[in-house]
Parts: structure tokens; C-alpha cells; sequence
């Protein structure tokens, strides 16, 4: 494979500087660990299992270290009760440094902040995606929702038919179709152009990895091609032609018009599908958890004694969304396995990071700051058995559940699948009302089970990326419950 020559090739280059480059310890600031590798440090051990790694180094340095990870020196704040003092820090700490670092390498198109006020304008422009505005996009989404179920549940065996698929495949294809007509509007004129489309999307989101660890695109030839081809395919001047595209992209297209930049390629649905896929094996491993959403569900939207086929529609209101309680907190049980994302901030200046009353380390400009929130998420003191999936894990007294403990002392943050602060995911409200109504869809108008199988594990290499998919797929069946799809 082209990448892996790219990559030796690159490392190769790079190594030789290490030492003449390398760091030295200051006085005040965080325990520096270099490992053994020049220019490398301890990545490979992060790409295999970042959580072990960072855990092995916490229990040595401390709560506070600074690790060499492919020639970035980063600082990890590992203690949940110092994350506010990261989080909050916005003088002298700032996302949208490193965002601007990644975007060129990542997405080839330059910062936002090289055009003035652009930045202001994108930021706003993610209020379309939320508020008063989510109740249409969800009811256009949940309408999306059902003709695409509708196609992919059509057997040529006829109604009541089972079919099997790999449930992330099934999950793939689902979200990626939904996502792109919901947020883009109409565009593709066949299946096959659309399925052209989401094998490119599948290719650069594999390479995505080695991209933000800032290989450089020309030694990965054809995610380059790829790459320009999807940023072709979503230039402003092709999505003006596209039918119903959301008001969000309306907005972004016209900033991106006035601006005369790239087009618009958004990788947050590459968070989506692997969210989409945990919900809906962790629902379809626990029977009991299956049985207690799909009975809220019918409760709440008054289905107990019917059963829905596809040739009828249904309402979804977000109040309605708002009751579904055991889902919610079925949802960010999923979240909270499934999860590795790094909350990053870069130092704008030389300073004294204040965590709390007793620990402070200096920081130097340019330095980059990074929160784990998979450490908490898998802390047994916060979350006892937390590699036990218990679908009411967020309900107190059939309520959601607000406080989590760690040593006695409650906690500010104790789930971070989506960022924190300046960092969080603009696109958050919109992705779970998504996940909530695959879920009803699913559950009110369809079987599904999963087929026997070996343990599933999470993918390491995409440790810092987002929510994590599994290492293989997981075969399961299912077929409509009481329908016959129309043409």
C-alpha cells in the first residue's frame, strides 16, 4: 500500500533532526518524557493503545506530564477535576491555533482566520444546526430517514424476509446517505453515483489519521486525488444547483462565495457512523436494554398496541425526543465505550497554568495542552465497572443522572464525547437528535438481531479522533415487521 511506503519515507526523513531539535526540561514545567525513539517518542505505543499508554505514564510522572508523540511535544492533563482550568483558560489557550494547523494538511483548504471576520461567520452560521432551528431539520431528517430504511429493507425474497448484512456497513450506508441529503440536499442522480461517492468519502477517512499527524498529502498520492475530488464535488458552485440543501449549508456556501475559498468538505459524519453502529450493537447485546427503549418509545409517542409499517409515517416531535430518558441514557453509555477524542488547546504565550490550588507548571508559547477524556470515561472510580455496558448507567430514579464522583468530590466534566468549551462540537444537537431517531426507526419498524460472533474491539489507530470504530464488522439480520416496500 502506497501509504505504508509514504510513511517510512517520511519518518526516514525526519529522524535525524530529533536529537539536534530535541526538547530540554525547564524548571516549573510538567515531567518531559522523550521515550527511546528519536522524533517518535512513545507514538507507536499511542497508536496501538493511547489509554494504556497514557495511564502507564500517569501512574509514573503524575497527573501532569509532557510526552514526545511523532515530533509534538504534548502535554496531558490527566486529573477531571483540573479539566475546567484547561477548558476555561481562553486568554492564553486557544482551539482555533490548532484547528488552523490541521485544516490546511487535513482538508486543503487555508485557516479561517486568514480572512477576516470568516471565522465569526462559520461559527455563526453552526446556530442553524441547533435552537429553534433543529425541530425542522430533525422533521426533514426523520422523513430522509424513513425512504432510505425504506430501500434498504426491500427483499427480492419478498415481505417478512430476513437479510443479513454487517451491521456497520448497514450503519454506513444508512448515515451516509441520511447526513449528505439532509444537510446537502438532493445531488445524486443514481445509487451507484451515490455509492461512488461514499467509497470516496470511506478512502479519505481512512487516510484521515496519518493527515492530522501531519504526513505530508503529497506522499499519499491517491488520497490526494480523492481528496480533490471531494473537494470538487462539494465546491460552492456545484451544491447552488442541488435540490433542498438546509438553510446551514445555504449560509456556509454564501460565506464561502463571498470569501472565494475552497468548497465545503465537512468530516464530522465520520464521528456519526461508528456512534450510530455502538448504539445499535450495545442496544441489540442486552435484550433487557433493547426491551426497555423500544417500550419507552412506543409509550411515549402513544404505539403501544400498534405496530408500524413502512407504507406509514410517523411524528417526532424534539419534546417527544426529550422524554425518551432510557434512551438517552442507552445513548451515552455507547458514548462514554466508545469514545477517545483529545481536547487540544495550544499556549499563545509564554505562562503559569494555574490547575488548582497547589499545581501550576509553565507553559511555553506554542506549546500544545491535551485533555483524554477515554481516562475518565473509564475510571472505576467514576464508573464502576466501566468496561460493563449498563444501558441505565445515566438514570437516577428513572431521571437523568447530573453528578459523578472521583474521590468523594464531584465533577465538572464527567462525559466528553463531543469536546469541551471552545472545541465542542458545533454539530452535537444535530448528530444525537440523529442517532435518537435511527433508533426509533429501527425499533418501531423493524427486527434486528445480531449473529453470533467473537468480542469486538475498539480501533486503536483513530485514538484522538473522535468515537472510535470496531477493529471488524459484526454480522446480524433483519427484515421490516410489517410491510411490503413500495417502488
Amino acid at each position: 500500500m502506497d501509504w505504508i511506503a509514504a510513511v517510512l519515507v517520511f519518518v526516514s526523513l525526519l529522524l535525524f533532526l530529533s536529537a539536534a531539535l530535541g526538547r530540554r526540561r525547564r524548571e516549573g514545567e510538567p515531567p518531559l518524557i522523550k521515550g527511546y525513539l528519536p522524533f517518535l517518542g512513545h507514538a507507536f505505543e499511542f497508536g496501538q493503545d493511547a489509554l494504556k499508554l497514557l495511564t502507564k505514564l500517569q501512574n509514573k510522572h503524575g497527573d501532569v506530564f509532557t510526552v514526545l508523540l511523532a515530533g509534538k511535544y504534548i502535554t496531558f492533563v490527566m486529573d477531571p477535576h483540573m479539566y475546567p482550568a484547561v477548558v476555561k483558560h481562553g486568554r492564553q489557550l486557544d482551539f482555533h491555533e490548532f484547528s488552523d494547523q490541521m485544516a490546511p494538511a487535513s482538508f486543503g483548504y487555508p485557516p479561517m482566520r486568514k480572512f477576516s471576520g470568516m471565522g465569526e461567520q462559520v461559527q455563526r452560521s453552526f446556530r442553524l444546526l441547533h435552537g429553534d432551528h433543529l425541530p425542522a431539520l430533525s422533521k426533514t431528517m426523520l422523513r430522509n430517514l424513513l425512504q432510505v430504511m425504506k430501500h434498504h429493507f426491500r427483499s427480492d425474497q419478498g415481505p417478512g424476509a430476513w437479510q443479513e448484512s454487517g451491521l456497520y456497513e448497514f450503519c454506513h450506508r444508512i448515515m451516509f446517505e441520511v447526513s449528505l441529503v439532509t444537510i446537502y440536499g438532493h445531488q445524486i442522480d443514481t445509487r451507484e453515483d451515490l455509492e461512488h461517492l461514499r467509497d470516496k468519502f470511506e478512502k479519505f477517512d481512512s487516510m484521515f489519521p496519518l493527515l492530522v499527524a501531519r504526513v505530508p498529502i503529497w506522499l499519499l498520492r491517491k488520497t490526494q486525488t480523492v481528496r480533490k475530488e471531494l473537494i470538487s464535488h462539494f465546491h460552492p458552485q456545484r451544491m447552488a444547483k442541488w435540490d433542498n440543501p438546509s438553510e446551514f449549508i445555504k449560509h456556509r456556501s454564501e460565506i464561502l462565495h463571498q470569501y472565494n475559498t475552497l468548497g465545503d468538505l465537512e468530516h464530522a459524519v465520520g464521528n456519526t457512523i461508528p456512534a450510530a453502529f455502538w448504539v445499535v450493537y450495545y442496544l441489540l447485546s442486552s435484550p433487557e436494554a433493547l426491551s426497555t427503549v423500544r417500550s419507552e418509545i412506543k409509550a411515549v409517542l402513544g404505539l403501544e398496541d400498534k405496530q408500524l409499517s413502512f407504507s406509514e409515517d410517523f411524528t417526532l416531535t424534539h419534546e417527544q425526543l426529550e422524554k425518551l430518558t432510557y434512551m438517552e441514557s442507552a445513548l451515552n453509555e455507547s458514548l462514554r465505550l466508545s469514545t477517545a477524542s483529545m481536547n487540544i488547546r495550544v499556549a499563545l504565550e509564554d505562562f503559569s497554568l494555574r490547575l488548582d490550588a497547589k499545581k501550576s507548571f509553565n507553559m511555553r508559547k506554542g506549546d500544545t495542552i491535551a485533555l483524554y477524556p477515554q481516562s475518565m470515561h473509564m475510571d472505576p472510580d467514576i464508573y464502576p465497572e466501566p468496561e460493563v455496558y449498563k444501558f441505565d448507567r445515566f438514570l437516577e430514579d428513572g431521571k437523568p443522572r447530573m453528578e459523578f464522583l472521583k474521590n468523594n468530590k464531584r465533577l465538572h466534566y464527567y462525559l466528553m464525547p463531543f469536546g469541551s468549551g471552545s472545541s465542542m462540537c458545533p454539530g452535537r444537537f444535530f448528530a444525537l437528535a440523529e442517532l435518537k431517531q435511527l433508533l426509533c426507526v429501527l425499533l418501531l419498524y423493524s427486527e434486528i438481531e445480531l449473529l453470533p460472533h467473537a468480542p469486538l474491539k475498539l480501533d486503536m489507530s483513530r485514538s484522538g479522533l473522535g468515537i472510535l470504530p470496531p477493529t471488524k464488522d459484526v454480522q446480524m439480520r433483519f427484515r421490516a415487521c410489517n410491510f411490503e416496500p413500495e417502488e
